[in-house]
């Protein structure tokens, strides 16, 4: 077991399944010589040649393309989308194509496509470098949309992704890429090395998709959340001195909704955590599954803490970001509901 970031786990990931399987080919904007903009693919080039780790054009459109060609083909493409913000382009080729193939073709076609992209903001990146666009990819059919917050679910998730037969958007929250985030902006950053779950293991080991973790055991709230906004809060249920049942959804769809509803029958309370606008974000989709599975169970109204709907702020972001005081108000309020 060696401790990584979460940069070195998704390299880690797709050097082993690049060893392991031929068909396996990573692609991208700047992804072969230089290792991408945040050093994810570094030296895969090197180890494995151009003709399975190289760079293309500045075609988001392209990369998407040509990858869902290739899948249909039979290759495994893992390709990045330099950034969340830039995969717009190439959105119809996502919902239009990959998804559809298998049903359009009565299942003669899959495309085991995986399209990773660093998501989230907190990084001072302004609009177009830290949107959360998770939501537009739950909403169609066919994809599968994973969110890891932390490196050794990051390795194993993509690994999954990869091996998955299924087109899967595998979103990255650059905020963790080097270590945990509390939402304190002005504290110095943990490194993941001091982290438990900087710990990942050498070689191939697979999480499933569609299962959720528990970061923390508690009786008085459910807290759902994924990416950064795990850690973010966890810091709010330290600072508040509440006793919350966290659950890291690490996979929007599919939605492990066994481990959800267990845990808000058992708490009796819920509130929703993530950092894309409140407006038709996923947080609105878990609020009306916990509603209509756990009606009888709860005490108070589900509550969501959600970026404002309003374009990601650069000079403002920390009044964008649901930090721990928001998450913490949030709580108190629904127990005193």
């Amino acid at each position: 077991m060696t401790r990584r970031t979460m940069i070195e786990a998704i390299r880690d990931a797709m050097d082993v399944m690049m060893s392991r399987d031929s068909d396996v080919v990573v692609f991208g904007e700047d992804v072969g010589y230089f290792g991408g903009v945040f050093r994810a693919s570094q030296g895969l080039q090197a180890k494995y040649g151009k003709s399975r780790c190289f760079d293309t054009p500045i075609s988001e459109l392209g990369i998407v393309g040509v990858a869902v060609g290739m899948a249909a083909y039979g290759l495994k493409p893992c390709v990045e989308i330099q950034f969340a913000d830039y995969m717009y382009p190439a959105y119809d080729q996502i919902v239009s194509e990959a998804a559809r193939l298998r049903y359009r073709s009565n299942g003669q076609f899959t495309c085991p496509l995986v399209v990773r992209m660093p998501t989230g903001g907190g990084i001072f990146g302004g609009q177009t470098h830290s949107q959360s666009p998770e939501a537009l990819f739950t909403h169609v059919c066919g994809i599968k949309t994973v969110v890891p917050s932390n490196p050794r679910d990051a390795k194993g998730l993509l690994i999954s992704a990869i091996e998955d037969p299924d087109p899967v958007i595998f979103l990255e929250p650059k905020r963790l890429y080097n270590g945990p985030f509390d939402g304190h902006h002005d504290r110095p950053v943990t490194s993941w090395s001091k982290h438990d779950l900087g710990e990942v293991d050498d070689g191939h080991y697979a999480i499933p998709l569609g299962s959720a973790a528990i970061r923390r055991q508690g009786e008085a709230v459910t807290i759902l959340a994924y990416g950064t906004m795990v850690h973010v809060a966890e810091t709010a249920v330290a600072e508040a001195g509440i006793d919350a049942e966290i659950i890291d959804l690490r996979s929007l769809l599919p939605l492990d909704l066994d481990t959800i509803e267990a845990s808000v029958k058992k708490t009796g309370r819920c509130v929703i955590v993530h950092e894309a606008t409140l407006t038709s974000g996923f947080g609105a989709e878990l609020c009306a599954l916990v509603q209509t599975r756990c009606f009888y169970h709860l005490e108070a109204p589900i509550a969501r803490v959600a970026g404002w709907d309003t374009p990601y702020p650069h000079a403002q972001e920390w009044d964008y970001f649901p930090g721990p005081a928001r998450i913490g108000r949030a709580l108190i309020e629904t127990l005193e509901a």
